[in-house]
Formats: structure tokens, sequence, C-alpha cells
């Protein structure tokens, strides 16, 4: 292929990922705008409703794990073409959920399907780019997720007042459909079959072999505690913000400034990893969330939480998807599915923990204080972890 051509595939790729990722970020947001709608309609407690965002992210960790690993057995292509067509289905399931095992059963497994696209994304990113733009593209694919959500959160602003939530998921089960047709006819397999040897190789020894021990505990601590504060406001951000007493109208403002921040955040943090390194962005942007979150906490007016969830989704998006291509160059490519998968799979079991803490807590009588409260200390946990992980050396 000429570089032209190469170019151009690369171009074609980071376009198919990207909107696989829009579609992700639509779907997130979408159960979480539509929560205080569904909650009445369905009967459903906040802790039911912690057991559905919980276990949509349930799902991505057997995804992740399966899918990466496949991916390495059988290439990228195949893999993200059957994740794709996977939650198209059970998003389109969501539509005619009627009680809590319904809604949970379509949940959990549109999960699945996402959960075994994204260690691919990661994969791709890094195969695709060069080691000294890996971050960018990296960004540049995933923030679409940001971009998706914060789409979900607008139609429920352009829609009439009364709309039937259940739109939300036929919007984001159909486009699924069709975005699965592109990737057959247009994404180029990075996987190469003839230089394989994946099959022969340990889980174990890929994660912990060649040095990799320290690097991947490190980045499971990363991603683990990014994720668990990530998800908490992306499921319950609109709810928190309402119980301040906000016009419950208005709650989706704060959703859509966090997602659509955090694109910006993607892209600026992105390149200031590839140009500077990793450690100092990496290290900042995790404690520009520590004061993003107390300053979100404690806001009562609608413009200031408004501008804090812009800042908290900023950092945490923005230095979450530059370490997909950090985290993704620490495995040699034969195995990188794999490594991928289980950065992510670990990653989305903070996503767990998140949404059910969330649940817990407001169940149990605490205020929205206290709930964003809780993740500033998961914060310092994580730009800790990352500090570190800039001292050890990248393999790939």
């Amino acid at each position: 292929m000429t570089s032209d051509g190469a170019g151009a595939a690369a171009r074609r790729t980071v376009a198919l990922c990207f909107a696989i990722a829009v579609l992700e970020g639509f779907d997130i947001q979408a159960i979480g705008v539509a929560a205080p709608r569904v909650l009445p309609e369905l009967g459903l407690s906040p802790s039911q409703m912690g057991w559905v965002f919980s276990f949509n992210n349930v799902g991505m960790v057997l995804g992740a794990l399966a899918g990466g690993w496949f991916a390495d057995q059988v290439g990228r292509k195949r893999v993200l073409v059957m994740a794709t067509l996977t939650f198209a289905i059970f998003t389109l399931a969501v539509v005619l959920a009627n009680q809590f095992a319904t809604l949970f059963a379509a949940r959990l497994c549109a999960g699945i399907g996402f959960g075994a696209a994204m260690p691919n994304l990661m994969a791709l990113s890094a195969e695709i780019s060069p080691s000294d733009r890996r971050s960018t593209t990296a960004a540049l694919m995933f923030c679409g997720m940001p971009l998706g959500g914060g789409t979900a959160a607008l139609v429920t602003q352009l829609l009439p007042v009364g709309y039937d939530w259940r739109w939300l998921f036929v919007i984001g089960g159909v486009l699924p459909l069709l975005v699965t047709i592109a990737v057959l006819a247009w994404l180029v397999e990075t996987w190469d079959a003839s230089r394989h040897s994946a099959r022969r190789v340990p889980v174990a020894a890929v994660l912990f072999g060649g040095g990799r021990a320290v690097p991947t505990l490190l980045i499971w601590l990363t991603f683990f505690s990014a994720t668990l504060i990530l998800y908490l406001i992306l499921n319950w951000l609109p709810l928190l913000v309402a119980s301040k007493g906000i016009d419950r109208a208005a709650a989706p403002q704060a959703a859509l400034a966090f997602n659509y921040a955090s694109v910006v955040g993607s892209i600026v943090i992105g390149r200031l990893v590839d140009r500077l390194g990793p450690r100092w962005p990496l290290s900042l942007a995790f404690g520009g969330l520590v004061v993003s979150l107390i300053v979100l906490a404690s806001a009562t007016e609608l413009r200031i939480v408004i501008s804090s969830s812009a800042a908290a989704g900023f950092f945490v998006l923005g230095a979450s998807y530059a370490l997909y291509g950090v985290a993704a160059g620490y495995y040699p490519t034969v195995v990188r599915g794999t490594g991928s998968g289980a950065a992510f799979g670990v990653g989305r079991v903070g996503s767990i923990a998140g949404p059910l803490l969330a649940g817990w807590l407001l169940s149990g009588g605490a205020t929205s204080y206290v709930v964003i409260m809780y993740m500033a200390p998961v914060a310092v946990v994580a730009a800790l972890a990352v500090f570190l992980l800039s001292f050890h050396t990248i393999e790939n």
C-alpha cells in the first residue's frame, strides 16, 4: 500500500472508531438522562437503577476481556463487527423493557457488545499511528464518546416536553446497525495472521511478563479510579443536580457541559502527552479533577454547577483517553488486544462500583454533596498511580 493509501486507510479507521465511540457515549448517557423518567414509569427505586447502570458495566468487563483476547486470535475487524451488531440489537431491546428484569438484561447484553469493541479501538489507535502520536490518535477516536453523550443530553432538550424516553434507544440502536455495514466495507485489518503468536502466549505472560508487571498494575489502578468517577458522573449527574434543588428540566445541561468539555480535554491533553510525555499532563489533569469535584459538590447555582461539570469532564476524560494511547503501547502488537482488554475490563470494575456506590449512598439518605465528595480522594489515587507509571519505560 502506498503512503497515501496507508494514510487514507488510517483516516477511515479513525473515523469508524470515532463513530463507534460516539454511539457508545450516546447510549451510556441516554440511560442517565432518561433515568428521571424511567424510574417512575417502571416503578424502580434508586438502588434498582444503580444495578441497571452497574450491570451494563459488568457486561463491558466481560465483553472487554473476551473481545480483546478473541481479536488477538481472529483479528480486530471481525470482533468490531460482532460487537457493534450486539450493542445495536440490545440497545433496541431497551425499547421493549417494561420492568426491572427486562431493562437489566438488555443493558447487561448491550454492555457486552460495548466492552468487546473498546479494547480493539485501543489497539487500533496504537497500530495505525507512530509512537509519538498515539495519545493524540487515541484521543481523536475516543473523544467521540463524550460527543455522543453530550448529543444524548442535547436531544432531550430538543424533544417536546413529555417525550417518550424510548426514542433515545431507538436512535441509539438503529445507528450502530449502519456503522456495522461501514466497518464491514471500509475498515482495514491491522492484525496480521502471519505474525500471530498470541494463542501460544499465556495471558499472565502478556500482562506481567517482559517487565510489564508493575506498569500493568499501575495502569489498572489508574483506569479503575478514573472510570469509577466517570461512570458515577455519567449515570447520576442529572439526578444529583436535580437533588440540589435546580429545575429538573435544566439538570441535563450539566451532563451536556460535562460531555462537550470532555471533547476539548481529550484533544488538548492528548497533544500535551505526545509532546511532553505522560507524567505531568496526566498527573496535573487528575489534580485538576480533584479541584473541580470539590467545587461541583459545593455548588448550588446552575452556572457554577455547569462550569464545574465542564471542568470535571475536561480533566477526567481528557486524561483517560490520552492514557488509552499510552497504555496500549506497553503491550506487543500480537497480544495488544489481550493487554488492552484486561486494562479496559479492570477499569470497568470501577464503572460498576461507581454507580452502585451512588445508588447505595442516595438510598441511605446521602446528599449530592456527600456523593460527589467521595470521588475526590479517588481522583488523588489516579494522579499518584499515573505519576508512578510515567517512570516505567514503554516496551513498544
